[in-house]
């Protein structure tokens, strides 16, 4: 039988920890942080994205979505632009500057992420737990679990 609250403990703790460490390195060589990078590389990633976007994307609140956002615009990485479906809305880019931050950053997300988990993601057990938490992941998700309602 599996300890589910150990497994969650476990699960957390993990992600913690390795967020800190993500951080810390990307602090250190490119003064972002990880929620900052996330943000960048989805917009990259996803051209024409709105503030709900990344809101649905990272699970968060609209308005914390929109002060990331803002935070990130007074650095001149990215910029919004009006939304010829929606004025309400605005349409988020990279800037020149965010297009050359957000690919660095990423050797160095990279890097960190291969010199923490390589050695430990090796074999079929671990193909078997990114699996599941993809799996876990996926269903969170479809039934809204945790969505952030404002």
């Amino acid at each position: 039988m599996i300890d589910l609250p150990g497994f969650f403990s476990d699960l957390v703790r993990c992600e913690t920890r390795l967020y800190n460490a993500l951080n810390d390195r990307l602090r250190e060589r490119h003064a972002i942080v990880t929620s900052q990078f996330e943000a960048l590389r989805y917009l990259r990633d996803h051209p024409g994205s709105r503030v709900a976007d990344l809101a649905a994307e990272f699970a968060i609140g609209v308005g914390a979505a929109s002060k990331s956002v803002d935070r990130l615009e007074r650095q001149g990485w990215l910029v919004r632009q009006p939304n010829p479906s929606d004025r309400r809305s605005s349409l988020l880019a990279l800037t020149d500057d965010g297009s050359r931050l957000v690919d660095a950053a990423e050797q160095t997300f990279g890097g960190v992420l291969a010199e923490l988990l390589g050695d430990t993601l090796r074999g079929p057990s671990a193909t078997a737990v990114v699996h599941v938490v993809a799996k876990l992941r996926s269903v969170l998700e479809r039934d809204q679990i945790g969505t952030p309602t404002g």
